[in-house]
């Protein structure tokens, strides 16, 4: 603060107040008083006479002096209760003033002295609620903006820090406020007043905040004069909503909300957005599923750019509120994310309903194909069929297989009729396992045991023929005949004119490439497809006849009964195989699909994929498309990095067993071209691996892990800072893997990112829990060794530690000519370097490790402290003034050498003696003096030790 008797004082007050010589008739000169006469005159004066006197200037500054230096003026009077509520008094008479730079300034100190007051409340009682409160309140409506803005301030400050008695906010702010914002109110006033109400209900509590703040301002939020006060109220919504309550929320503030999120105003909306978590936070789970999830979806739809912006921004935010420990399996306690038991229970099951194509087994058929069948039936029969036919599988007689659809489709289309079997999806189209054939049946060549219809079909599920089909052999015969005359209709109506060009096109296209038998298989499929689409009624059902005859001769089954087929029945099947051929074709024309096995999924399959029932579809649908290219390009351009940013918490709503609705979406942002995106995964992917488990982490997330090891060094960054929280949670023998890979993170793209690598070093202090002393010797020894040599001091410190906990490691391992191969190659590599930063090097290992206990005493003095010792001769100062600060401050203060007599004192005493003797004055004086005994040696050290 500055001192009131140094101001500068009006020159016509100076004049009048001090009085000056008149002119003399006879020399005609002016005589002025000097400067030192006024610091004296203002000497003499008592800290309230200074006050009144510059209180009263008519200079600005003057006054503006005299608020900044209140508080000075209130402690030098503070043993005085009467001069204290005089300067309080004062303060009242100052906020008068006409000057509104007066006024802020004053109001910046009023927190300051508001402390004060209450530090000193025994000898001044109620003096801020009498004095200076009043004054707060005040401006809050003052005229002049930045009053009025530093009084908000100031007010917010108040309510922080507790300064306020909970009285005096209720019978004197509150009051206000709520006048403040009254419909005849100044439009800026009022928002602003809106705008405190918010921000202080928190402060305020519950109590005050629903019967004083919370009728206001639902009234302010149907505000229809201005809108800047309903975009208010929209912003600070969820901070109301979550100090109110759920009941209050729920019954009160949401219709409001309704209100606010269909406002005409996109800026209102936008706000809406922005606080739909918090909203959602302070709701019941039924209401946040059935109502917010759709006025939500609204938000997300709607008609602003910005809007949609903002809600995509609060999706996965908004999602992650339906989080719930009984179905995700985890919570959160003490920042340590911990499985509850049920999580194994859940993950076996999900386990179950994840589709594998490549290992169809039968005992997860349900699970797999999602079918509506009578389970315990189902599974009795699959038991028996596995029992019967071991030898049987979907893949080792795809043709067996394919020569049995035909005949479950006309019985399933039959018992459909009836009603007996449920309604299948032409895509899931059931494979009937045949039964067992003779050998010489079994036999077939490779050429004939593949099937180009099969191969490029979705992989169907094996079911029992014997389930399907006794149920309605009885009744197979008067179903296909009472269907027969109205079956037999032209196939050419249902396979429009475009399907066939568009066929022809696709044909024509493969040609070039007959070489390729993926490509001739397709080709088959395709012209079988243009063939059967040709075909008139009379050729389908010539043909029909002939292919039942060549499946009944070929297949020449045991059991007759499971695939038996009315002749007058082909017509229907025939039709229905060239539906499916024709649109399976077409859905690999338009979805250019990948032509392997592997990703043979129909579109219905894989939105069932994505199927859960922890949070609402729609919502989940409009979180995975934020990976849709055109999303960047109508909405925000880096939206696929806030899908990025909130992927940890969506998985952990979901559960890992639903982690395959999100396993898509993970991979295509991991492969996004933004390394922004894919920085944001790194940061993140070791939670994602505790929210995954180790089985889904080994399967899903170390591919992407790898990928970014390889990345930018922006996103490696992300792994490497977590490397160690990632590593943990994997296989021991998977870890292992690593080993090999972390010599590649000593190579950046830019050699001055120094940091990169300090960072590595504290992540390898850390993985020396994880791998064993072998593995420590033969891989991280040499990256750390390495990393001592580095050319940034930072660096080396952190080395110098990981150094010292290697040795510490190695020594308390079971084998311990590690440590001792680890110490002898420090003297090699160090102790005996030709450069004398390598030698100083080596003093500060021998330091850290004295420090830290790294080393049982008696094995210091054996392997490292001679060479120590030695380098009391080294010609460099440096290295000798760090060798006397560690003799000194570390190794004589160790119990071995304070109390054992023994060889290794007295050399280290005599090399003492010798430093004491040097020649270089910073070495002998920390050889003669313990640094810590005075100031001057604290600041040498410290000087030394960060030139060094």
């Amino acid at each position: 603060m500055a001192d009131l008797s140094l101001l500068q004082e009006d020159p016509q007050e100076e004049i009048d107040g001090f009085g000056v010589d008149d002119y003399s008739s006879e020399s005609d000169v002016i005589i002025i008083p000097s400067a030192l006469d006024f610091v004296s005159q203002d000497e003499m004066l008592t800290p309230l006479g200074r006050l009144d006197k510059y209180a009263a200037s008519e200079n600005i500054f003057n006054r503006q002096m005299v608020a900044r230096s209140l508080l000075d003026t209130l402690k030098e009077v503070s043993e005085d209760e009467r001069d204290c509520i005089a300067v309080l008094e004062r303060v009242s008479r100052l906020a008068d003033d006409s000057e509104p730079t007066v006024r802020a300034e004053l109001m910046e100190q009023v927190p300051h002295i508001a402390m004060f007051c209450q530090e000193n409340r025994p000898s001044i009682p109620y003096a801020f609620s009498k004095y200076l409160l009043p004054i707060v309140v005040r401006y809050l409506a003052d005229q002049n903006n930045q009053v009025r803005k530093t009084s908000q301030a100031a007010l917010l400050v108040l309510l922080e820090q507790e300064l306020i008695e909970r009285y005096d906010v209720e019978t004197k702010v509150c009051p206000v406020l709520i006048e403040l914002t009254a419909p005849d109110s100044n439009d800026d006033v009022k928002t602003e007043a809106v705008a405190i109400m918010c921000k202080m209900a928190s402060m305020v509590g519950k109590d005050i905040t629903e019967r004083l703040i919370l009728p206001r301002f639902c009234e302010m939020c149907c505000d229809c004069r201005m809108f800047h006060v309903r975009k208010v109220c929209a912003a600070n919504f969820g901070d109301i909503c979550s100090v109110v309550g759920q009941q209050a929320t729920e019954e009160m503030l949401l219709p409001r909300f309704f209100q606010l999120c269909s406002d005409n105003v996109w800026g209102v909306r936008k706000a809406c957005a922005e606080c739909f978590m918090a909203v959602s936070c302070a709701t019941s789970q039924e209401v946040r599923r059935t109502k917010l999830s759709t006025l939500f979806i609204n938000l997300i739809s709607d008609p602003s750019r910005w809007v949609r912006q903002a809600a995509f921004q609060s999706l996965g935010p908004f999602i992650s509120t339906f989080a719930n420990p009984s179905s995700s399996g985890q919570f959160f306690k003490e920042e340590e994310c911990k499985d509850t038991e049920d999580l194994k229970i859940s993950e076996e099951h999900s386990n179950e309903r994840i589709v594998n194509i490549e290992d169809v087994s039968t005992h997860d058929v349900q699970s797999q194909t999602e079918m509506p069948l009578d389970t315990d039936g189902f599974a009795e029969t699959l038991e028996k069929v596995k029992e019967e036919s071991n030898s049987l599988s979907v893949v080792s007689q795809p043709e067996t297989v394919l020569r049995c659809t035909l005949s479950l489709e006309s019985c399933k289309e039959t018992a459909r009729a009836r009603g007996n079997v449920p309604s299948f999806d032409h895509r899931s189209r059931a494979v009937v396992s045949a039964p067992v054939l003779n050998s010489q049946e079994n036999s077939v060549s490779e050429q004939e045991l593949y099937n180009s219809f099969h191969f490029w079909r979705t992989p169907l599920p094996e079911i029992d023929i014997d389930l399907e089909l006794q149920e309605t052999a009885g009744i197979v015969d008067s179903e296909t005949q009472e269907g027969k005359q109205g079956v037999v209709a032209p196939m050419s109506s249902n396979i429009t004119m475009a399907t066939r060009k568009e066929l022809e096109e696709m044909i024509e296209n493969l040609e070039p490439h007959m070489d390729d038998p993926d490509v001739k298989a397709q080709v088959e499929v395709l012209s079988a497809a243009l063939r059967a689409s040709s075909l008139d009624p009379q050729e389908e059902t010539a043909a029909g006849i002939g292919k039942l005859a060549d499946c009944q001769n070929e297949l020449r089954i045991k059991d007759h009964r499971n695939c038996k087929l009315i002749q007058d029945d082909a017509v229907p099947l025939i039709n229905d195989a060239i539906e499916d051929i024709v649109e399976s074709a077409l859905h690999y024309i338009h979805n250019d699909s990948d032509l392997s096995t592997n990703s043979s999924f129909s579109p219905e399959e894989e939105k069932k994929s994505k199927i859960q029932d922890i949070v609402p579809q729609a919502l989940l649908d409009q979180y995975l498309s934020m990976t849709d290219p055109s999303r960047a390009q109508t909405v925000d351009t880096e939206i696929a990095k806030h899908c990025a940013y909130s992927l940890p918490g969506v998985a952990l709503t979901l559960g890992r067993q639903n982690w395959h609705c999100l396993k898509d979406t993970y991979e295509t942002l991991a492969s996004d071209m933004q390394w922004k995106v894919r920085r944001t995964l790194a940061f993140s992917i070791h939670e994602l691996a505790v929210i995954l488990g180790d089985q889904l982490t080994a399967g899903d997330l170390v591919p992407v892990f790898n990928g970014f090891l390889k990345d930018l060094d922006e996103v490696r960054i992300g792994v490497l800072k977590h490397l160690h929280d990632f590593l943990k949670l994997l296989h021991p023998d998977k870890r292992r893997e690593y080993l090999y890979q972390l010599q590649e993170f000593l190579v950046t793209d830019n050699s001055r990112n120094w940091r990169f690598r300090a960072e590595l070093a504290e992540q390898l202090i850390l993985l020396l829990d994880l791998y064993s002393a072998g593995d420590i010797y033969d891989y991280l020894r040499p990256v750390a060794l390495s990393l001592c040599s580095d050319k940034v001091s930072s660096v080396r410190w952190i080395s110098y530690k990981l150094v010292s906990e290697m040795v510490k490691k190695l020594y308390n391992a079971p084998t311990s000519t590690y440590a001792v191969d680890l110490m002898n190659e420090l003297v090699e590599r160090f102790c005996r370097c030709p450069k004398w930063s390598g030698r100083q090097a080596f003093v500060f290992i021998c330091q850290m490790i004295i420090e830290d206990d790294c080393l049982p005493m008696d094995q210091f003095a054996e392997h490292l402290l001679p060479h120590l010792l030695h380098l009391a001769s080294d010609r460099v100062p440096n290295v000798r003034v760090l060798l006397a600060k560690t003799l000194r401050q570390s190794l004589l203060e160790k119990e071995y050498f304070l109390t054992c007599v023994n060889s290794h004192q007295e050399a280290v005493e005599q090399t003492i003696v010798a430093l004491q003797m040097d020649n270089d004055r910073d070495v002998k004086y920390f050889a003669s003096i313990h640094p810590a005994s005075t100031k001057i040696a604290d600041d040498a050290m410290s000087t030394a030790s960060s030139t060094y």
